[in-house]
């Protein structure tokens, strides 16, 4: 007789989810079918007196051990067993894969096989299923293989649909994706399926005017500008990112473009910036002292392990910086470590590690990064200064976690060490916005320094469908601020060399398209200080958009 094994073989769908604060979790839809292996067993073994087992072998198997197979069915042998329990050790050994995710695979014991029915030596043959193709619909400028590759790695033979699972997740999580679902359904053989994938795209432009207040007093603290992205430039997840910044003493131009280099979402990024200044702040606006800079870098990243819940991955950069200054359009060494004509040239390679875990009220992101100071192409070396031989690390942490809806904790430091002196383009800088609020913008400048930044979000008002769908919150913003610097060897410390401030934030915001935030620091230590600027007087502002 014919003995058919089932096999289920699944159609889910995949809903649109969010890690943490999602509105819909992920869940999979069986249908009804099941698609079966035919087992060539016949009842010629259906002997009264039974066979007894000696061992089973088994071939085809991968995601499974033969020892793993064999402590699953080691109750059917050393002992008699009927032909009723013989198929039985192909359901357990189906089951086994099933359970574990392997949803078309399963186990077949042909027919024909010769034995001593004493001491019996059955061969069972493992089936690991596989998914024979991937459809993909609804892209419009993002490639389709730009998704097909990242799911055929999760669609490996043997297939398992919780990994498929979780590299739904993962792409849900792409900024490029704005909703994915997918459909397994059987394929021509049992042990083949079928992927049926629609994708949503993003919007990949963003064209976003900043407004703030978080430059020095001396070139002008009211900083406004305009930052340009496309994170999908030709089609394959490339995104180029320009900005341009100006205040009355100071232009700033950034720029970046970054290409992923294989399906694991590895990256290369290339990027530059050029930035001149004019100090105007008096009575030093009548030296007209002026500086200007730039910086190259080129860097890799690679995720070495990526889940919906967590990330981690290491980088290298190499990076070119430099820096000029002049004292009435002639060259002048203001900041230690620059030569003669107020030069001073950085060479550095920099290694960094990124580490992301992501729970439903939690959000948790670890930085660390090694900088090595080297003497190439045309580097500032110098006998007693600082120079561009160094070794520093920096580390920064954030910690995010949801209180309630619209309501946020958030913990952030930023720690910086270094082995020796070094040049200004290296060093740690305290006070004013995103860093001690209640002091003006970069009041501290050391080798060495240490920031502890917490602040709660509390709405107090909420406006539904204020603009364009978009609902409106007003929150309060009470903050506490830490930080010290100090330097390496000789160099004096600053006095104090330590800031703390409190203070309190209002902040309206329109989901991610607009944000509007104003500050106020009160400074609990005391320190010698102008008052040219709202940010010298421990108030901030921070407005941008997003269209």
């Amino acid at each position: 007789m014919l003995v058919k094994q089932g096999i289920l073989v699944a159609t889910f769908v995949l809903y649109p989810l969010s890690c943490y604060g999602g509105e819909k979790e992920p869940f999979f839809q069986f249908s009804d079918r099941e698609v079966f292996l035919v087992s060539s067993l016949d009842d010629s073994l259906s002997l009264e007196e039974g066979i007894i087992i000696r061992k089973f072998n088994f071939i085809g198997n991968t995601a499974f051990s033969n020892h793993q197979l064999a402590e699953a069915v080691k109750p059917f042998t050393q002992r008699k067993i009927t032909f009723t329990e013989l198929l039985e050790v192909e359901k357990i050994i189906t089951n086994l894969y099933t359970e574990n995710g392997y949803i078309n695979s399963g186990a077949i014991i042909n027919a024909g096989q010769k034995f001593n029915p004493r001491q019996a030596v059955i061969t069972v043959e493992i089936i690991e299923g596989s998914v024979s193709e991937i459809k993909i619909e609804g892209l419009k400028r993002l490639r389709t293989d730009y998704v097909k590759n990242r799911l055929q790695i999760a669609t490996a033979t043997p297939f398992n649909v919780n990994r498929l699972y979780e590299a739904l997740q993962v792409l849900q999580l792409n900024t490029l994706i704005a909703n994915i679902s997918a459909e397994l359904v059987a394929g021509v053989v049992p042990q083949e399926s079928i992927l049926l994938v629609n994708v949503t795209e993003s919007d990949s432009f963003s064209f976003m005017p900043i407004f703030n207040n978080g430059r020095s007093s001396s070139v002008g603290s009211f900083r406004r500008g305009v930052r340009i992205k496309e994170d999908n430039l030709f089609g394959f997840g490339d995104a180029i990112d320009f900005s341009y910044f100006n205040t009355d003493g100071s232009n700033t131009f950034n720029g970046s473009y970054s290409i992923p280099v294989n399906s694991y979402n590895g990256k290369i990024e290339f990027a530059g910036g050029f930035n001149d200044t004019r100090i105007i702040q008096e009575p030093f606006d009548v030296l007209n002292i002026t500086g200007n800079s730039e910086y190259y870098e080129i860097s890799f990243y690679q995720p070495v392990m990526e889940k919906p819940t967590q990330e981690f991955g290491l980088g290298v950069t190499f990076s070119k910086e430099s820096s000029r200054s002049f004292l009435d359009g002639e060259p002048f060494p203001f900041s230690l470590g620059a030569d003669i004509k107020g030069n001073t040239e950085v060479s550095a390679i920099r290694f960094f590690q990124n580490w992301t875990i992501r729970q439903p009220q939690d959000v948790f992101n670890l930085r660390s990064e090694f900088s090595l100071g080297i003497e190439a192409f045309g580097a500032t070396i110098n006998e007693e200064l600082p120079d561009s031989r160094f070794l520093s690390w920096r580390s920064q942490l954030q910690y995010v976690r949801q209180l309630a809806p619209d309501s946020l904790f958030i913990f952030q430091t930023d720690l910086q060490l270094a082995n020796d002196n070094l040049v200004t383009l290296e060093q740690f800088y305290l006070g004013g916005l995103y860093s001690v609020r209640g002091y003006p913008q970069d009041i501290r400048v050391t080798d060495n320094g240490l920031l502890l930044t917490t602040e709660a979000w509390f709405p107090i008002l909420r406006v539904k469908d204020i603009w364009q769908n978009q609902d409106g919150v007003l929150q309060i913003i009470p903050f506490v601020d830490f930080g010290v610097g100090w330097n390496v060897g000789k160099i004096p410390n600053p006095s104090p060399n330590t800031l703390m401030g409190v203070g309190l934030g209002l902040q309206w915001q329109m989901g991610n398209n607009f944000n509007a935030r104003i500050d106020y620091g009160i400074p609990l230590i005391h320190i010698e200080r102008s008052k040219n600027s709202l940010n010298d007087e421990g108030i901030y502002f921070n407005i941008n958009a997003n269209f």
